[in-house]
């Protein structure tokens, strides 16, 4: 998921106060990231949906060097209607999906509270994304570049049409192979809008309605914008072809220099907001009168309903992230399938055997599980390194929302952290093992050899030399760097809004509901 970028960054005034509130935290990861990582190149998704890490040829001798030549751009309508398709799909997962999914999980006095906040959140966070959000997202960033993007599209700049009145293009993962700028703009604002509403999961029944509004703002600022950048950025298959052939440098976002693998969001979108959800619920603290009296969902047939929605829409979220119409968007499709029936079918047997009672909410958890422990490994997983990921999550995730949880005595209310955090985690680095072409995975192409003698781009990448060990250890860095990120922008987030506007609701308005009590309506009157 990526773009190239084609305009020089303006020279905005205040891009430099921008900047310098994000450099101390970019500084922090870096520091880490340095004592970890070797010089290393991108790899990621290609024609496999996978781009190799490779060095960079040296530079031939200057009376010899190749001029590349790139094919032309093709833009295909089944590609651009696929997009269109899939950015309507994850709109679903958000509005009614996650919407229902949270509300059934909480009390019926919070159910109207809870479709407000989701809802909320979404519509900030698209208007946002078109303000300034994917211009931080999918821009080069200058000095910072490895961290977070520029202003060339500030307000949507130059993301339309071109002087000629053509539709501007952005790369996909296939050289030559090009769709519209304004639809990859909205399919990664459903990206932006759901993650942030994710973590409302870790905070639900006691987030004061403006504080949830202000973390709508701040939050993909610091730690979205930023992670998006860091995973997805880099130059796109022609332009990193051609940078190779020629010897020329090209810049990545951090997590990509790694070399590490994230086909649609496990460690962007999910470790980044099941982090956010833990640092949350820990600074904002436990809802009143929790682990004192019992506080089951309201309705699992709600959360039932959402769960449908969320798995009916993951398949725009997974499925679209390649950006393609074509056979690794039907891998990710299938994954989405197996990984996620392995998930519900392995939470409802460790429940039916160790508590005698297999539960609703337990398949419906299982679900959602599977979902995200599949993202990151969607297009890259065969189906049955996809059935592996799916039977192994549940059994961690049961784990940390039972026994991590209550040994410590946080309030993730909604298990946003026990799901989405270590379900990220375990499908990122799980990634980097059901890649290999030897389990049935895709394998990773290698687009800085993807040019012939004459400096032609090739239609079809070659493969690169798969690793184990190697693409593990990339797979790591990119989790460590995404949790020490989301954890470091999440505190500070957190903590401007408790200490300006408050954070926390009040005993007598959890006490009464918020529904009522913050919105002055009730999702119900029976």
């Amino acid at each position: 998921m990526t773009r190239i970028a084609t305009r020089t960054r303006p020279e905005l005034s205040f891009e430099a106060l921008v900047r310098t509130g994000l450099a101390a935290l970019a500084a922090l990861i870096f520091i880490m990231a340095s004592g970890l990582v070797s010089p290393a190149h991108a790899q990621d998704a290609a024609n496999a949906v996978a781009a190799a890490a490779a060095p960079v040829a040296e530079a031939a001798p200057e009376a010899a060097k190749l001029v590349a030549t790139l094919p032309d751009k093709v833009v295909d309508k089944g590609d651009v209607t696929w997009m269109m398709v899939s950015t309507l799909l994850v709109l679903l997962m958000i509005v009614p999906g996650l919407a229902l999914f949270y509300g059934g999980l909480v009390r019926a006095k919070n159910m109207l509270s809870m479709l407000m906040q989701v809802s909320t959140v979404m519509v900030i966070g698209m208007v946002t994304w078109m303000l300034w959000g994917y211009s931080l997202s999918f821009t080069s960033g200058g000095e910072l570049d490895s961290f977070i993007g520029g202003f060339d599209r500030l307000f949507l700049n130059g993301a339309g049409l071109d002087a000629d009145g053509n539709p501007v293009l952005v790369a996909t993962f296939s050289t030559g192979v090009y769709i519209p700028e304004l639809v990859f703009v909205v399919f990664q604002m459903t990206f932006a809008a759901i993650t942030a509403a994710l973590v409302l999961g870790g905070v639900a029944e006691r987030m004061k309605f403006a504080a949830v509004v202000l973390f709508a703002v701040l939050w993909p600022l610091l730690s979205y914008y930023p992670m998006a950048h860091m995973v997805w950025w880099w130059p796109g298959p022609d332009g990193l072809a051609a940078a190779s052939a020629q010897g020329d440098s090209f810049t990545t976002g951090l997590i990509w220099s790694f070399g590490a693998l994230d086909f649609a969001g496990g460690t962007v979108v999910h470790i980044n907001a099941g982090i956010a959800a833990l640092v949350g619920c820990i600074i904002l603290g436990a809802r009143s009168g929790y682990r004192n009296e019992p506080m089951p969902p309201h309705s699992l047939v709600m959360t039932f309903i959402g769960a449908g929605l969320l798995w009916v829409g993951w398949f725009g979220f997974n499925a679209g992230s390649n950006l393609e119409s074509n056979y690794y968007a039907i891998l990710a499709m299938a994954n989405t399938f197996i990984a996620t029936a392995a998930a519900g079918l392995s939470w409802v047997l460790y429940e039916w055997v160790t508590r005698k009672r297999p539960s609703m909410l337990g398949l419906a958890s299982g679900i959602v599980a599977g979902l995200v422990a599949v993202t990151p490994a969607a297009g890259f997983a065969g189906p049955m390194g996809a059935l592996i990921l799916g039977l192994v999550v549940s059994p961690a995730c049961i784990f940390f929302c039972s026994v991590v949880k209550s040994a410590l005595k946080y309030d993730d209310s909604l298990d946003a952290f026990g799901i989405h955090g270590i379900g990220g985690i375990i499908g990122a680095i799980g990634t980097g093992i059901v890649v290999s072409p030897a389990l049935g995975g895709a394998g990773i192409v290698d687009y800085t050899k993807c040019f012939d003698e004459a400096g032609k781009i090739l239609a079809v990448c070659p493969a690169a030399t798969y690793d184990m060990g190697t693409q593990v250890i990339a797979q790591l860095k990119g989790v460590l760097v995404t949790v020490a990120w989301s954890g470091v922008a999440s505190a500070i987030v957190f903590f401007i809004i408790k200490y300006t506007i408050g954070l926390k609701a009040s005993v007598d308005d959890q006490e009464e509901g918020l529904d009522i009590a913050e919105h002055g309506e009730r999702a119900y009157h029976l």
